[in-house]
């Protein structure tokens, strides 16, 4: 049997887990009344705060802790109603009451990424969508909201999870070797399903650019090898690392205020992997 968090608490008494945690804290914003039935709720429950946590409250710590693990949007929910120190989510894509957000706009990355492949030329404009990847409905309402804006039909190549990276961008490979014809771009939702993509077509004898000019998003190391150099959204990853320490430092020193989302947008750099389409 799992042990009760604040948020069974909440739900019992029916208010917002922030206030239960400020009055399990002992923290100002919640009434003497609030304070006395939670209390009795997390008696009745057999809730105990976690000791350490309660340590690092007391002792005012600025230490972070950092947790390099993927995670959807019932695990982030789960892991914040486990612990009892203020709790910044990099790259999730959904708000929540539990935890702050920062994230980047990934729609706009992926629009820059369109609407440069329509200014080469291109109107047969793919998608490669993995619904597993935590900001994936995010990423591809930006490419629909492209299309629409640049009035080419909408090709969404969708992908069956858990993987969303390399292999989920080789399954988008076979799907489309498999059609009549090829479109003339394929837009990624990040670079590691570029690589992917890229290997697929290349075996297949498929030229990038040459053929099919491939983009991707995030710029991380893969998009900068030399043998990949490709055209992505680049998210910075020192803006995004200071917005969540920036987060976590303004909740412990304001527990009581309402949990945020940080944007930081993306811009585009081209590469050798995009180009004008063939005549052919």
């Amino acid at each position: 049997m799992r042990e009760p968090t604040m948020a069974d608490i909440a739900a019992r008494l029916g208010v917002s887990r922030q206030l239960v945690s400020i009055a399990v804290r002992g923290l100002p914003g919640a009434s003497t009344e609030t304070r006395e039935r939670v209390q009795k709720v997390a008696e009745e429950l057999g809730y105990r705060p976690h000791l350490a946590a309660r340590s690092l409250r007391q002792t005012k710590s600025r230490h972070i802790g950092v947790a390099f693990a993927p995670a959807g949007a019932a695990e982030l929910q789960e892991l914040a109603d486990r612990v009892t120190v203020p709790m910044v989510a990099l790259g999730a894509s959904q708000r929540s009451p539990a935890f702050d957000v920062v994230r980047s706009a990934g729609d706009i990355g992926i629009a820059l990424a369109v609407e440069h492949l329509v200014g080469l030329g291109h109107r047969r404009i793919a998608y490669v969508h993995c619904g597993a990847m935590p900001v994936a409905g995010i990423r591809m309402r930006g490419y629909i909201r492209a299309a629409s804006a640049a009035d080419f039909e909408a090709d969404v190549v969708s992908v069956p999870g858990p993987d969303y990276a390399e292999e989920a961008g080789a399954a988008a490979g076979r799907i489309l070797l498999a059609r009549d014809e090829l479109p003339t771009a394929v837009v990624t939702g990040n670079d590691q399903q570029a690589v992917g993509l890229l290997q697929i077509l290349s075996r297949a004898g498929v030229a990038v650019p040459g053929r099919v000019s491939l983009t991707g998003f995030g710029d991380g190391w893969p998009a900068r090898l030399s043998s990949v150099d490709l055209t992505t959204a680049r998210q910075d990853p020192e803006q995004m690392g200071t917005a969540a320490i920036q987060a976590a430092i303004r909740r412990i020193d304001q527990p009581a205020l309402p949990s945020s989302v940080s944007v930081v947008e993306p811009w585009l750099v081209v590469r050798s992997s995009t180009s004008r389409p063939s005549a052919g």
